[in-house]
C-alpha cells in the first residue's frame, strides 16, 4: 500500500545543509500548526512550541547547546529557524508527547519541501540561567522541560539515501 504520507515517512531525512533564506511565514505557520494536531495524552495539549528565527537569540541557543555538546561547531548547523518544545515536568506524558509534536513537525515540513533535523540536548539547556531568562521572555510559564529542538529550513543540497531496514525490525505475533 502506498499513499502520500506513507511516501513522506520513508522519504524524510535529517537535513543537516540548509540554504540562509528564511522560511516563508505560511511555510512556519504550516509546520508549527501541524505539531499542535500531534496527539497529547489525554489530549491536554501540554507542550509549548517555540519558533525562532530572531539572530540573536538563534546565537545564544546554539553557544548554549554546543557548550554541552562540547564543541564550537554550530549544533544547528546554520538553520535558519530553531523550533523547541517544551512540557510540563509534572505531567507524565511530558516526553512522549513532545516527541510526537516534534516527530509530526518534521514530517510536515518535508511535504512542503523543507528540511529539519532533531537536535538533541535541550533538556539539559534549560538548566542554564541564558535560557531560563529567554523562556521568560517567550511568555513561558515555570516548571517546564525541554523535549527537543529542530533545525528546519529550506535544504541546500539532496540529504543521503536511506539505510535499508533491518531484518526482523518489526514482529506480528497471532
Amino acid at each position: 500500500m502506498e499513499n502520500e504520507v506513507l511516501k513522506n515517512i520513508k522519504e524524510r531525512r535529517s537535513v543537516r545543509r540548509f540554504k540562509q533564506e528564511q522560511l516563508s511565514d505560511e511555510d512556519l505557520r504550516t509546520v508549527l500548526e501541524a505539531g499542535t494536531w500531534a496527539p497529547t495524552g489525554m489530549g491536554t495539549q501540554a507542550p509549548f512550541i517555540v519558533a525562532i528565527q530572531d539572530e540573536a537569540q538563534k546565537t545564544t541557543l546554539s553557544k548554549i547547546n554546543a557548550m554541552i555538546m562540547g564543541t564550537k561547531s554550530d549544533p544547528f548547523y546554520g538553520a535558519p529557524t530553531q523550533i523547541y518544545v517544551f512540557a510540563p515536568n509534572d505531567n507524565a506524558n511530558n516526553v512522549k508527547d513532545g516527541s510526537l509534536i516534534l516527530g509530526t513537525m518534521m514530517l510536515a515540513a518535508h511535504s512542503i519541501g523543507l528540511g529539519s533535523c532533531w537536535i538533541n540536548r535541550v533538556d539539559k539547556m534549560v538548566a542554564y540561567p541564558e535560557m531560563q531568562q529567554l523562556m521568560k521572555v517567550w511568555g513561558l510559564p515555570d516548571g517546564l522541560m525541554g523535549v527537543g529542538s529542530l533545525a528546519i529550513g529550506y535544504p541546500d543540497g539532496t540529504p543521503h539515501a536511506p539505510k535499508p531496514r533491518k531484518e526482523g525490525y518489526f514482529r506480528v505475533i497471532k
